[in-house]
């Protein structure tokens, strides 16, 4: 096993990753820009070293800098996490020049099936079924909107080296194709420094639907069963669970031997997710492929018992998979949502600031996932995720009254959150009739412009109380400090110096 790894990343993913490197005895090295001097990840780690400004381009994506801290350390591999140079096939190639080993997939894989176009092309040829659309990368957008027309619209227009929603633009007619595909490409370019678009046919309502591999270095390929992410805003995943409510026995083997044939096909090892669009009578199609460890991880961590990140890093250090695929049989139901730095009621505007206060939910069958702390100041640089909430349950049933209960019990005062929108999501008809679909959220929240409900009304009201409580406890915390620095400044100069400097520096 390794003897030190860097987490070449920030946030609550390497939070989650130090953590794993804990139980297995390894140190870990964090990394940080100017920004994140004070973060959860950097107070936690064995290590911690600085990589410059707060611009990503300047500090978690400068491959240069990152493999420099490695060296510098005296690390034997590197974890990714998810973002940044998670599917970068730059950095495994560093790594190898470099003598270190890295937590995912080899250069070549990646590229093989990281890239949407190779890894439509690598479907058709192994004999998993494909979304109508392009297998190349669009050089010429005439005849692209050529094709689009033939297909029919809508379609899609996704960024070649896309993710997260990122360069992706639905287009309703043909006169939005021009626009559409400059938008695109611009956002592509500027989210993964590659502009390359393709073209692909839109479903009308399907469910999107991934299965979880993993892979060893000895020929071992599993799936680990399936995880419905259908509630999305604008292509971003917003709730996650596991296993899907309409994937069948049947539907579960057929989805998981195609992932299981495209990752051979793909000399694929470590863990990955093999994305799928699943239509109404149950046809599934291959989307694409995230050659990394996906955000939503834990739904499938809760329902197998495993622990993705350690097997991540014993596959990366040469050990043999312990079981085959057949093996896993998913026991209860898990769900997971994303707390953001957001205003829902500003069109999800990110909100940074100062955590004045905050309440984390805890109780039978809640995870909490956390990047952050009381005290600490959301940067404006990054993505706005927070914290991962996990609900385990032995029905949906269960785990959706879990998960209700924890985000009534949670608040997070200072900063705008979407916890309101999550406990409005939780009550809605179609999803607890589990009749969703990708567009479902966005579709809800255009035709529910609504008012404050009395839900939200309690939750600001909550909010302002915290707030209150904070700001009178703030304030007889330092007049106590300075009555008794005051008290002591005769006896003792240094305490009263002392006292001072603590009420400095507190928040």
């Amino acid at each position: 096993m390794f003897k030190k790894i860097l987490i070449a990343n920030r946030g609550e993913i390497a939070v989650r990753i130090l953590r794993a490197c804990r139980e297995l005895g390894i140190r870990s090295a964090a990394v940080f820009s100017d920004v994140d001097r004070k973060s959860l990840h950097v107070r936690l780690a064995d290590e911690a070293y600085p990589i410059g400004p707060a611009a990503a381009r300047e500090s978690y994506l400068n491959i240069e800098k990152i493999i420099g801290v490695a060296r510098r350390a005296g690390c034997d591999a590197i974890h990714p996490g998810y973002g940044f140079l998670a599917e970068n096939a730059a950095l495994p190639r560093a790594c190898t020049e470099a003598g270190i080993t890295f937590i995912g997939p080899s250069a070549e894989s990646m590229e093989a099936l990281g890239s949407k176009t190779a890894g439509r092309q690598l479907a058709r040829r192994s004999d998993v079924p494909i979304v109508p659309g392009t297998n190349d990368p669009i050089e010429k957008p005439e005849q692209a909107h050529a094709l689009a027309q033939s297909m029919g619209f809508p379609v899609l227009l996704k960024a070649v080296a896309g993710g997260g929603g990122k360069g992706m633009r639905l287009v309703l007619s043909s006169a939005e194709f021009a626009p559409a595909y400059r938008d695109a490409s611009s956002e592509a370019m500027n989210a993964f420094g590659d502009p390359r678009v393709y073209l692909e046919k839109y479903l009308d309502k399907p469910r999107h639907i991934e299965i979880q591999i993993l892979a060893d270095s000895h020929g071992r390929v599993v799936s680990l069963g399936e995880r419905e992410c259908s509630v999305q805003r604008r292509h971003q995943k917003v709730i996650e669970e596991a296993p899907s409510p309409v994937v069948t026995p049947d539907l579960r083997k057929k989805m998981g031997d195609a992932a299981v044939r495209l990752a051979r096909a793909g000399r694929y090892t470590n863990a990955g997710t093999v994305e799928f669009l699943v239509d109404a009578h149950l046809n599934f199609y291959f989307l694409e492929v995230n050659t990394r460890l996906q955000v939503e991880h834990p739904v499938t961590e809760q329902v197998t018992g495993l622990d993705l990140v350690k097997l991540q890093i014993a596959i990366a250090a040469g050990h043999r998979l312990p079981f085959a695929w057949e093996t896993i049989i998913p026991r209860g139901n898990a769900m997971e949502v994303r707390l953001y730095a957001e205003d829902p009621e500003n069109n999800f505007f990110p909100s940074p600031g100062k955590i004045l206060s905050r309440q984390v939910p805890s109780g039978p069958g809640i995870r909490m996932d956390d990047g952050v702390y009381e005290g600490w100041t959301v940067p404006n640089d990054y993505d706005p995720l927070l914290s991962k909430l996990i609900a385990w349950g032995n029905s949906r049933e269960e785990t959706i009254a879990r998960l209700r209960r924890a985000l009534e019990e949670s608040t997070v005062v200072g900063i705008k959150t979407n916890i309101a929108l999550f406990r409005r999501l939780l009550t809605e008809p179609d999803f607890l009739r589990n009749e969703i679909h990708t567009r479902w959220l966005d579709q809800l929240l255009a035709r529910k412009n609504h008012s404050p409900s009395v839900d939200e009304g309690r939750s600001a009201a909550a909010a302002a109380i915290a707030a209150a409580v904070y700001q009178a406890t703030r304030a007889d915390r330092q007049s106590a400090a300075l009555s008794d620095a005051a008290s002591q400044q005769k006896s003792s100069r240094w305490k009263a110096e002392g006292r001072r400097n603590q009420v400095d520096r507190m928040p």
